[in-house]
Formats: C-alpha cells, sequence, structure tokens
C-alpha cells in the first residue's frame, strides 16, 4: 500500500499498527503520540486533521480486526500527544470510538473503552457535548457478557462521573430523555447502571434533579420490580422522598401523582408499599393540590382494606392512613356550589370531581370485602354530611346502588348502608329542604320506602331473613314513628295480599318486641295519637293476628273481642293458630306486663278478659292453650266479671281511642273477605 494512502503515517508504521501483536501495536502508537507532539508545537492543525481522519475512517471503520485495533489506540495516542488542546478535535477523537463499543468481538469493545478512557481523560469537560452518546454506550456495554468489558467500561463510567459532577455546563435537560429512556431497559445490570447515575446526579449540590422527578419517577418505581435493582432503587426513591419532605416548594406533586395511583397498584407488594406511602405524605405535604386525584387515589387504597394477612398488614395501614388523610381534605368549604362571591371560588385544579369519586365508590361496593364495601359507605356518608348541596345533585344517580346495598350478606355493610341512606333521607338534610305538596315528609323519604317495600316484595328471603334488621335500624336513624306511619300508608294500596300480610306481620313483631320501638309503644298507648292507630290499623288488617295485637297493646280491648267474634265467620288456617301462639307468647313476656295486670282491673277489664277468654277458645288445647288457661286461673272467674260489667255505666268503652270503630271493624272485614277470595 503506497505511502501517501495512510499519510502522514508511514508504511512502518501502518505495519506496526495493525499487527497482531500488541507490543508491536504499542510501539507504533508511541510514534505517532511524537509525530502528534511535534505537529502541535509546529501548530500544523491540517496534518493533525489528517491523522484523525486517517485513523477515524480507514482504520477505526476497517473490517479487519487489527486495523480497528490499531486506530483505537493511535486515536488515545493523538489525545495523550494534544493533552488540553485535544478538546478542539473532542468529535474526531470520541465518534469513532464509539462507533467501536458496539462492535461483535469482545477485544475490539474492550480496546474501545481503553481507548475512550485515554481521551476522556485528557479532554475532560469537552466531552460534554457528547455525553448522551458515551452515556449511550456505556449503558449498553454495562450488560456485556464479558467481564473484561464490563470492567473496562466501569472504569471509564467512573471517570466520566467525576467530569460531570465538577461540570457545571452539563446539559442535565438534554441528559433526561435518554435518562428516561433507560430506566425501562430490561437488563439488570444495565438497570443497576442507570440508578448509579440518578445517585451521583442527585448528590451534586448544583443539580436540582428533583425539579427532573416527574419525568423519572415511573422508570424509578418500574425498577422495583426487579428483585435484583430493588435495594438500589429502594434507596434512591427514599433519598429522594426526603428530599421532597425537606423543600415541598420545588416539588410538582400534580404531575407526579397519576404515576404513583397506578403503582400503587401493583401486584408487587414492595411496590405497592412504596407508593401507597409516597401518595400519604402528597397529600400530607400538598393538601388539597390532591383533591382532583381523590378518585385515582379511592381506586388504589380501597382494594387495601381487604387485605388479612399478616404478610400485607403494613400495606393496609399505609392505605387506611393515606384514607384518613384523603378524608380529613373534604370540607364545607367545598360545597360553595353556586355561589358568586370570588372568595368562595375554587381554582378548577384544586376541586373535587365528585362525579369520578362516586363512580369508584359505586364501583368498590361490589367488591367482595366487607371492609372495602365498609370504607366505601363510609366516605358516602363523609362527603353527604360535608357537602351536601354537592351530593343532592348525585343522589338520584347514587340511590339505586345504596339499595341494592341493603342485600348485602353483612349487618355491617346493610348498617353502613343505611347510615348513609338516613343520612339522605332525614329531615335534616338538604334534600330534607326541599318542600314536597300534600306531604309532611321530603322527597327521598317516601321514594326510599316505596324502594325498599318494593325491594322486600321482589325478595321475600331478604325480607324473611334480614327485613327485621332493616328495619329496626331505620327506626333508630330516623324517627320510628315517621317510618311506621309511612310504611302503613305505601302499604294500604299493596295489591300483594300475601306479601301485604307478610310484611305486616314483620311490622308487627318488631313493634311489639323491638327495644328500640319503646317510644313508638308508649305514643300508641297515648289516647291523644287515635290518627296513627288508625293509619296502622287498616294496614294491619292484613294480618288479623297482628290487628288484634295492635289494639291489645293500645289497649282498645272491646274492639279485640268484636274482631276475635268476626274472625268465627273465617277458616281457620294452620298459619293462623301459629302467629295466635305467638301472640300469646307475647302476651307473657315483659312487653305486655301492663296488660296482664289490668286483669286485676275490676270491672274494666271486662272486655280484656272476654279478649283473653277469645283467644283461649281460638286455640286447640295445646301447650299455649293451658299456658294462657293458667294464666286466666289466676283472677277471678269470668261470671264474676260477667255481673261486674253490669256496674259498668252504659256510655263507658272498652277502647281508649275515640274513634268510629264500627268503621274501622267494616274495613277488616273488607280486608279480610279480599284475603278469603
Amino acid at each position: 500500500m503506497a505511502d501517501r494512502d495512510h499519510a502522514p503515517l508511514s508504511i512502518a508504521c501502518v505495519r506496526a499498527l495493525t499487527d497482531k501483536q500488541h507490543d508491536k501495536r504499542k510501539a507504533a502508537a508511541s510514534e505517532i503520540e511524537k509525530m502528534v507532539k511535534e505537529f502541535a508545537a509546529l501548530n500544523n492543525t491540517v496534518q493533525i486533521r489528517k491523522l484523525l481522519r486517517v485513523l477515524g475512517t480507514e482504520f477505526t471503520m476497517s473490517q479487519n480486526p487489527n486495523f480497528k485495533k490499531g486506530g483505537l489506540m493511535g486515536l488515545a495516542s493523538v489525545a495523550i500527544a494534544l493533552g488540553k488542546d485535544s478538546a478542539e478535535y473532542a468529535e474526531h477523537l470520541i465518534r469513532p470510538i464509539l462507533t467501536n463499543f458496539s462492535d461483535n468481538e469482545t477485544k475490539i469493545r474492550y480496546f474501545a473503552c481503553e481507548a475512550l478512557y485515554n481521551v476522556v481523560k485528557v479532554t475532560r469537560g469537552a466531552v460534554l457535548p457528547y455525553f448522551s452518546e458515551i452515556f449511550s454506550g456505556l449503558s449498553r456495554l454495562a450488560a456485556d457478557h464479558d467481564q473484561g468489558v464490563k470492567n473496562a467500561s466501569e472504569h471509564l463510567d467512573k471517570l466520566l462521573k467525576d467530569i460531570v459532577t465538577e461540570n457545571a455546563t452539563f446539559d442535565l435537560v438534554g441528559f433526561m430523555p435518554l435518562l428516561r429512556e433507560r430506566l425501562y431497559s430490561k437488563n439488570t445490570f444495565a438497570r443497576q447502571y442507570i440508578i448509579s447515575w440518578v445517585t451521583v446526579l442527585d448528590a451534586v449540590p448544583d443539580i436540582q434533579l428533583i425539579l427532573f422527578l416527574p419525568e423519572l419517577l415511573d422508570g424509578l418505581f418500574d425498577l422495583l420490580n426487579d428483585p435484583n435493582s430493588r435495594n438500589l432503587c429502594g434507596h434512591v426513591l427514599s433519598e429522594f422522598l426526603r428530599s421532597i419532605n425537606k423543600d415541598p416548594s420545588k416539588v410538582q406533586f400534580t404531575q407526579m401523582i397519576n404515576i404513583l395511583i397506578n403503582h400503587s397498584q401493583s401486584p408487587d407488594e414492595t411496590l405497592q408499599m412504596a407508593a401507597l406511602s409516597w401518595i400519604k405524605d402528597f397529600i400530607h405535604l400538598s393538601h388539597e393540590q390532591m383533591l382532583p386525584y381523590t378518585s385515582g387515589i379511592l381506586s388504589a387504597i380501597l382494594p387495601c382494606f381487604a387485605y388479612e394477612s399478616e404478610a400485607k398488614r403494613g400495606i393496609k395501614d399505609v392505605a387506611k392512613a393515606v384514607n384518613m388523610n384523603l378524608m380529613e381534605l373534604i370540607n364545607p368549604k367545598l360545597d360553595d356550589e353556586g355561589q358568586s362571591d370570588e372568595n368562595h371560588q375554587r381554582k378548577p385544579e384544586c376541586d373535587l370531581d365528585l362525579s369520578s369519586v362516586l363512580d369508584v365508590l359505586k364501583k368498590q361496593l361490589a367488591h367482595t370485602s366487607v371492609n372495602t364495601k365498609v370504607a366505601s359507605l363510609t366516605w358516602l356518608y363523609h362527603l353527604h354530611n360535608s357537602i351536601p348541596k354537592r351530593m343532592l345533585m348525585q343522589v338520584d344517580d347514587l340511590f339505586p346502588t345504596l339499595l341494592h346495598v341493603l342485600t348485602d350478606h353483612s349487618d355491617e355493610v346493610v348498617q353502613h348502608g343505611l347510615n348513609v341512606l338516613a343520612q339522605i333521607i332525614s329531615p335534616e338534610s338538604e334534600a330534607g329542604r326541599v318542600p314536597v305538596p300534600d306531604s309532611p315528609h321530603h322527597p327521598y323519604f317516601e321514594n326510599f320506602l316505596h324502594s325498599l317495600i318494593g325491594l322486600f316484595r321482589e325478595d321475600r328471603q331478604l325480607l324473611e331473613e334480614r327485613g327485621s334488621f332493616i328495619i329496626r335500624q331505620l327506626c333508630i336513624l330516623l324517627s320510628a314513628e315517621d317510618v311506621y306511619k309511612s310504611t302503613a300508608e305505601i302499604m294500604r294500596s299493596e295489591h300483594d295480599l300475601k306479601f301485604a300480610r307478610v310484611m305486616v306481620d314483620t311490622l308487627n313483631t318488631i313493634l311489639l318486641t323491638s327495644s328500640e320501638l319503646f317510644q313508638l309503644r308508649n305514643i300508641l298507648k297515648n289516647e291523644e295519637n287515635g290518627k296513627l292507630f288508625q293509619c296502622l290499623y287498616e294496614t294491619w288488617c292484613h294480618n288479623p293476628v297482628a290487628t288484634i295485637s295492635l289494639c291489645l297493646l293500645t289497649q282498645n280491648y272491646e274492639h279485640t273481642c268484636e274482631l276475635i267474634m268476626i274472625l268465627a265467620n273465617y277458616e281457620i288456617s294452620v298459619e293462623f293458630l301459629a302467629e295466635v301462639d305467638r301472640l300469646i307468647q307475647l302476651i307473657e313476656s315483659p312487653i305486655f306486663i301492663y296488660l296482664r295486670l289490668e286483669l286485676l282491673q275490676v270491672p274494666h277489664n271486662y272486655y280484656l278478659i272476654r279478649s283473653m277468654y277469645g283467644l283461649l277458645m281460638l286455640l286447640p288445647q295445646s301447650e299455649t292453650f293451658h299456658l294462657l288457661r293458667h294464666r286466666l286461673e289466676c283472677i277471678p272467674k269470668l261470671h264474676f266479671f260477667h255481673e261486674s260489667r253490669n256496674r259498668l255505666k252504659e256510655n263507658e268503652s272498652g277502647n281508649k281511642y275515640n274513634l268510629e270503630f264500627d268503621t274501622l271493624r267494616g274495613h277488616f272485614t273488607t280486608i279480610q273477605d279480599k284475603h278469603k277470595l
């Protein structure tokens, strides 16, 4: 090959530089170094550039491995010879070497690392414009299968880190896209390499890496999935979180919260725990800035309430803490819908997206976990309590979901569902302030009772198994008198007679036995409440034994006698006898102690005695028959009271209420005739 082909290199130098033996190549490299120093002394930049072009194209780009090795050593020698002046030729020194980072031959990659190390060592800060290219190459070599290449790349990487940390001109903005991209590498070694760079950059006081955290956070959390990178990445994330807590003013919370929400739903426990911990601190530090993201946060934390295993207790505890902090952000100040006062206008970026929150809560109510459903219902209660005006606009959409909650298998879930419903339909609620024509109640109260009765009608098992619990809880949460009166008014027009009989039996049993209805029983015993009695009576007529018990409870004994005599005209069924049996058992309970004492009040107990004997005559001679008979044997004989009847005043009634009992008796007969058909 002619001398001019590789000028300014001599043929001998070229031959030595491309020799297989390392010592000969090394000698040629020394000759090149000497040559470049002479060129530099004469300021002969033309020859220097010509030499770089020869080495960078005809040698390092050659298909011959020995030419590549020689070219790499030659470029390193040029840089060493130029010293600080090599910065002027940085591009021609660096790029040919970087090309060989991806060479198929291990030795070539090794020599490329070694050559670039020598170049970077003398050029220092001049390599920064090419930092991204060098970084990309090193990130690939970090995963190299050859340990020698990896060791060489690590030496170069350490030098590069020193240069970056000491140089204020480092272009962090330009580097971010590349760093973000490399965070998603699938190779463990490449991941560890990237983490090491994040650690180094974060440690530099002059580099505010936290400002770029939104670009890096997703990739860093993704690295927690790798068991081999988990410890390193966990440490980096902990340091970032410590910095955030130290100076939250520089943190762009809203640009990162969705990333955290996404990772907090990961099946990986470590990743989930870390993300939830970050969310907890974000809420604590940024306050109302997190309000627009409430629905996403709830989607992440509510399923965690279902965790029961010891391994996930920590996650569950953090989720509860997040839930508490988030709930504290919901306050009456957010309930200023429609206010025109500028001082009350909310910033859109700090507002609560109520519709999306309710969508999440409704979805979580379908969860299999009792704890998750209870937490969701607690949220609904809190929202109604804190922002009732805004919640009022959502009631129609929410109502069917809450009704369905009443069919849940858990008493705790049903209880919380009733708490929310009571909050909506109570007179003190926003809905309660909406006037309803011709009704003392508000619309949702009536609508709810209609819907509840419809639910019981469609699902008789629900009525049988949960009806008593639901009605008793409603009477605790609301006015028992209002609940019973409104229910009776609705049931009065019930066409399903069999359902009406069962429903009245349920209501009556609760009325007679439940401690929650003690006050209502006392109200009914007051003779001033005849209208309430009549309202219940007209519906209670669907169940004759319930009607009799209502009359006994309210001390309308004369009418009780009349009803018992009327029943002689109807077929006595086994179901009827069973209900009479239960009534006798109730008469022996503390609820009717006043009635048993009235048996001693001569002569006013005439109709009561007749009623008791009438019930006795309806029963076959069973255990219950003898129970009542023994009770009646404890009082004077019936003929004594028959005589005392003559001493009663002619105008004295055996009923407590001053009502048209003839009309009531006619209504009772009409209803019984309908059931007979």
